[in-house]
């Protein structure tokens, strides 16, 4: 044990070292020749107040989450607090600041400290919920595809120097696309019985039923109704979140309800990535994101970048400022929850 416990700091150490270093690399990648006195201009035109609006929605999210949380512990026999779920979140939220993924673990102990709720069984649910968000993100990339398939086209042409390319061309790269995942398909079911024998293949269809099973299970929830609206409920906040800061810049504020679709893609793929807080790879993504929508429209792709990187330091900011702002005011919240519970807990 004390041998675990001395290698735990070191641990811990490299792995905010490394999620540092890939977010410096990010963002040298994203910052490379770009003009700061450009980007501190975008700055100064723009109307917070819809950057105000748009954080309204993102903690809104936050309250959606620990609502639903709820719900999940409710079959297993715990009813929780909704203000202690929606703190134990925000704590979570603010430890993912420090060491990338530590804030699921992290929020399921702080749940066991004010509810009793063992860390084994909310832990369960809080993977649960990200195969639910990964299903909710998936309808978001579907809405992309249908919608915005014109800028990701765009910006595959700018960065292949491929411009000349005709109408039809484009389709049939679409048709070579699709047929090369039927012929994926045909070529998994005759060779299904071989590849069984492998362990990645084992790991991956273990995987695959993992997600199934955790998605049938949600629908036998006596509540299943208000669980899926709920869900809703959090990513169309997330949604106008994302949405609402492209009223702050001139440049971006006449992108349609679309845009929002291809911008919270974007963002959220780069929030994906292990850099701490998404820095870096949040403002590279949307670099290029908000580029392909210029693209897309016949606009300068470098003022896209420009515009992009700008959007991008106005929306990481606003969300780090509510990571921040409610991951500290959680941990006396979730302090005080303790003492209440140690209080009752002595009378009995």
């Amino acid at each position: 044990m004390e041998q675990n416990t001395k290698k735990n700091p070191l641990k811990a150490f490299l792995t905010v070292a490394l999620s540092l270093a890939v977010a410096a690399v990010f963002m040298w990648f994203a910052l490379k020749g770009m003009e700061f006195s450009k980007i501190a201009g975008y700055f100064a035109k723009a109307n917070y107040f819809w950057v105000f609006a748009a954080s309204v929605f993102g903690i809104l999210a936050y309250w959606f989450r620990a609502l639903r949380w709820n719900l999940l512990l409710e079959p297993m026999g715990y009813k929780i607090s909704t203000s202690n779920a929606f703190w134990t979140i925000s704590f979570g939220y603010l430890m993912n600041l420090t060491i990338p993924r530590s804030g699921e673990l992290a929020r399921s102990t702080a749940l066991f400290g004010v509810e009793k709720v063992p860390v084994e069984k909310s832990f369960g649910t809080i993977i649960l919920e990200r195969v639910v968000d990964l299903v909710c993100m998936g309808g978001f990339l579907l809405l992309t595809l249908i919608f915005k398939y014109d800028a990701i086209l765009a910006f595959y042409d700018y960065v292949t120097k491929e411009k000349d390319r005709t109408a039809a061309p484009q389709s049939n790269n679409l048709y070579f696309v699709l047929g090369a995942f039927i012929l994926l398909g045909i070529l998994f079911l005759v060779m299904r019985k071989r590849l069984e024998k492998f362990p990645l293949y084992q790991k991956a269809i273990g995987f695959a039923k993992g997600i199934f099973h955790g998605l049938t299970s949600i629908f036998k929830m006596k509540q299943k109704v208000k669980f899926i609206l709920l869900s809703l409920g959090i990513w169309i906040s997330y949604y106008l979140a994302a949405y609402l800061v492209c009223f702050a810049l001139p440049e971006t504020s006449a992108f349609t309800f679309a845009d929002g679709f291809f911008i919270i893609v974007v963002g959220t793929l780069g929030m994906m990535v292990p850099a701490s807080g998404g820095i870096g790879a949040f403002h590279l993504a949307l670099k290029f994101g908000i580029m392909a929508l210029f693209l897309s429209m016949g606009k300068n792709p470098e003022e896209g970048g420009e515009v992009g990187l700008s959007y991008a330091f106005i929306s990481h900011t606003m969300q780090l400022v509510i990571m921040i702002v409610m991951g500290m005011i959680s941990i006396p919240m979730l302090a005080k929850a303790r003492a209440e519970l140690v209080k009752k807990q002595s009378f009995k």
